[in-house]
């Protein structure tokens, strides 16, 4: 995804390529055989979709998914997409914003089996700066789903 200089470290900005090593952290616990949003320039798994492949149309399970969305208007679809799929067999671990106020985060994320809240700012790919935003890891496994949260 292209972006203009003045948007590489603004938070409207949905092209955060994951930190290699980062990645290769969380890769060993998970073994990842599928990335589920990337190009072939930042790919982190043999199989892949890109934006032509187009992920949210596509199958996932029973995958062990790695899933770095764009962070745009899109990325509650992308979510949405991650829990659906775990309920279909998928394991998925996504990276995203912490975003803990918004819709998507308490319709999806929070039904994840595990968040994980990554300490300080991730430093993405390309960016000479730490994110301008905090982030998170959020689990969905298969069969792990807590009981239904009432809306306060």
């Amino acid at each position: 995804m292209s972006v203009t200089a003045g948007a590489l470290m603004s938070s409207r900005s949905s092209d955060w390529a994951t930190p290699l090593g980062f990645f290769l952290g969380l890769d060993s616990e998970f073994h990842f055989d599928l990335d589920v949003a990337a190009s072939a320039q930042n790919a982190k798994c043999g199989r892949y979709f890109t934006i032509e492949d187009d992920g949210l149309s596509r199958d996932w399970a029973p995958s062990v998914c790695w899933m770095n969305p764009p962070y745009g208007s899109t990325i509650g679809r992308w979510v949405e997409k991650a829990h659906h799929e775990s309920t279909l067999g998928a394991t998925v671990v996504g990276l995203l914003p912490a975003r803990t106020d918004t819709e998507w985060w308490h319709r999806h994320v929070i039904a994840a089996a595990e968040i994980r809240f990554v300490r300080g700012r991730l430093k993405f790919q390309g960016h000479a700066k730490d994110a301008p935003f905090p982030s998170a890891i959020a689990i969905w496994r298969p069969g792990r789903f807590p009981a239904e949260r009432s809306e306060g």
